[in-house]
């Protein structure tokens, strides 16, 4: 397989919505950027059903068909996106140099990529309990019942129950905004106390709709593509009985994990991973190199704001190239681009 070589004066890493805003962004600016989509092209709005909260869309839309707008609209301006692995990243010299696969098992590179500026909008995961029936749809019931944001899809759950799973303060706040929507919340959690917050435990606890399942663990989600979610088989880790538990929809709430591992030890991060920017930009502590969505916030995760720092990292790395332009020009020059 032949390789190919590409230059280009932004590089966008994922194809969320930071990223494809990036893209919308660089390419009205005439920057020519290159999309690079990552595993899940579109982020993790394309495995979630009903979106009602993005600006725009007054009677909804899916999330898959949002983050077609998306696509569609940066192509428009020129935006030039391609699908590989990305294996490795030199970050010790301008132009950065990315090394991308076919797929994540293959040893072969076939792009070879040169980027003036980097925008990294390569997402978070929510993490998952790997059980049955918790698989994106249609091998499970995510985006149909089971979510990891209740935020984004709370509201679906007008007057029915839902169930909870965590002990952190994450799974303590979901649960605290579910009861807005929900007839009954029940938190289940695997130990015998919470690891969350004092403050945050004690306002769940006296939180009249919210039922704690102390030491118990979620084996199975139950439902069906036609009904959704109908209940869940939990287990009780100190009595070892099993059972159904009805409910209709589930959120798992047992944290984050930011797609940052290709740049440990290059940028700074904090101690979960998410990347440190400087200030109120997107810019890293490498020259060149800006992060912006998941990849960087700890705090929202929301569609909308991902969006606003991936507009924030193609307005920063604009002004980088603007700022040195004549130092890319010699570098294009020197290494023959």
């Amino acid at each position: 397989m032949s390789q190919e070589e590409i230059r280009s004066k932004v590089v966008i890493l994922g194809s969320g919505p930071a990223g494809l805003t990036a893209a919308i962004y660089a390419s009205r600016a005439q920057l020519e950027p290159l999309v690079i989509e990552g595993p899940q092209p579109g982020g993790q709005l394309t495995i979630t059903t009903d979106v009602e909260n993005y600006p725009g869309f007054a009677e909804g839309i899916m999330g898959p068909a949002l983050m077609e707008q998306f696509r569609g609209q940066a192509e428009r301006f020129g935006s030039k996106i391609i699908q590989t692995w990305i294996d490795k990243i030199d970050f010790s010299e301008r132009p950065f140099t990315l090394y991308g696969k076919a797929s994540e098992d293959s040893d072969e590179i076939t792009h070879l990529i040169k980027a003036d500026t980097l925008i990294i909008s390569t997402g978070a995961s929510a993490k998952w309990l790997g059980i049955p029936g918790e698989e994106p749809v249609p091998d499970g019931l995510g985006g149909n019942g089971v979510s990891a944001c209740a935020t984004c899809d709370g509201f679906f759950f007008r007057d029915v129950p839902v169930a909870v799973i965590g002990g952190g303060d994450t799974a303590m706040e979901e649960a605290q905004f579910l009861t807005r929507f929900a007839s009954k919340v029940t938190l289940i959690h695997r130990r015998d106390e919470f690891r969350a917050s004092k403050i945050m435990q004690e306002r769940t606890l006296a939180n009249e709709k919210i039922e704690v399942l102390w030491n118990t663990e979620v084996k199975e989600i139950l439902g069906s593509q036609k009904d959704g979610v109908t209940g869940i088989t939990i287990y009780n880790n100190e009595t070892e009985e099993t059972s159904d538990y009805p409910v209709k929809g589930v959120f798992v709430a047992i944290g984050h994990k930011p797609n940052t591992e290709l740049f440990e030890g290059v940028l700074e991060m904090d101690d979960v991973g998410y990347i440190k920017t400087e200030g109120h930009s997107t810019k890293t502590n490498v020259e060149g190199v800006f992060a912006s969505g998941d990849a960087q916030d700890s705090y929202y995760r929301q569609a909308v704001t991902a969006a606003g720092t991936g507009c924030m990292a193609a307005i920063d790395a604009e002004r980088f190239l603007a700022e040195n332009e004549n130092e890319v020009q010699e570098l294009r020059t020197a290494t023959n681009w």
